[in-house]
């Protein structure tokens, strides 16, 4: 594994009886880097995360983190990794620093350095005037960082937020965005949302899940700077492996929306979609759609799903 790729996931799959949440997810983060984990409702985001932390088993497939197997050596892969879920697993009796330092001890925090660490994870999420605040006491904006500050606690290499915005207000919205920005200078950050423009406000990679399965995985940049006439969605009848699209001239990536659908990225300059049209009427492939793909992450999503739209932005 590079030295810079903090965490790897192969083929990983997860059946909940004949149900498969997830299925064949194979990517990598680096470190630095701000991913954003895209899908519908029940495309397997929650089912990925809680795998990724070590919380639920997978039913085949395999997640290194920081250079640990996650099955063979859990405490060595945990020990770099921070977790918020989508309700922050706050005490509403306990002051913000009776929590921290609570946090800090199940995270084997040394005594000697718990103190500082509290410190630290206090000051990068904005709570140096709140330490002796019951929590039960602070708003839900509060809250969400307190579940950042425990989530880095540790000073772990990964950090993992499930809806870190959900039922916040405008104000408290920019205020996360802005940490989870701050955390992307430090950390690698997954960062699992519905909402759209906040993915494109801080992230430098998206990757797209539906019905449990990859359908996009590309670099921010990538997709606000892509010739439009150089990506581009087909359908096709009878489809062939997708080692035989990948073979045609001119096509530099493919991705299997669904049975019948690809988004193809093709080489700059090239003609791979009129190459692909041609190969499709010599082989018999039944082409029957070929569009431009659109330029936005919101239209991209919504191409690439055909289902559920994203959420509205809370912030205006």
């Amino acid at each position: 594994m590079p030295q810079d790729t903090l965490i790897a996931v192969e083929h990983l799959t997860r059946y909940y009886g004949a149900h498969c949440a997830v299925s064949d997810l194979s990517f990598t983060v680096q470190r630095g880097e701000i991913l954003g984990f895209l899908g519908p409702n029940g495309a397997g985001k929650t089912t990925t995360m809680q795998m990724l932390c070590g919380v639920l088993a997978p039913s085949n497939g395999r997640v290194t983190i920081a250079g640990h197997d996650l099955a063979l050596d859990p405490r060595g892969a945990k020990q770099h990794i921070g977790y918020l879920p989508e309700h922050p697993p706050l005490y509403y009796d306990l002051t913000v620093d009776q929590y921290l330092n609570f946090c800090a001890q199940l995270r084997r925090v040394p005594s000697a350095e718990r103190a500082a660490a509290v410190a630290r994870s206090k000051h990068r999420c904005g709570l140096e005037e709140a330490g002796g605040r019951l929590i039960g006491n602070l708003s839900k904006g509060f809250h969400q960082r307190i579940g950042v500050a425990q989530a880095i606690i540790h000073a772990p290499a990964v950090v993992i937020l499930d809806e870190p915005t959900v039922g916040l207000d405008p104000s408290q919205i920019v205020e996360i965005r802005g940490l989870i920005r701050e955390l992307g200078d430090v950390y690698s950050v997954i960062l699992s949302t519905h909402i759209l423009s906040e993915a494109q406000t801080v992230c430098s990679r998206v990757l797209i899940i539906d019905e449990g399965k990859l359908i996009l995985d590309e670099p921010l940049a990538g997709l606000r700077d892509a010739d439009q006439e150089q990506v581009f969605v087909i359908a096709l009848r009878h489809p062939p492996p997708l080692a035989a699209l990948q073979a045609v001239a001119g096509v530099a990536e493919v991705h299997a929306i669904d049975a019948q659908r690809f988004r193809i990225t093709g080489r700059a300059g090239s003609d791979s979609a009129v190459a692909l049209s041609e190969s499709a009427a010599a082989q018999g492939w039944g082409l029957y759609e070929l569009a431009p793909s659109a330029g936005t992450l919101e239209e991209i999503y919504l191409q690439l799903t055909r289902g559920e739209p994203p959420a509205p932005d809370a912030h205006p």
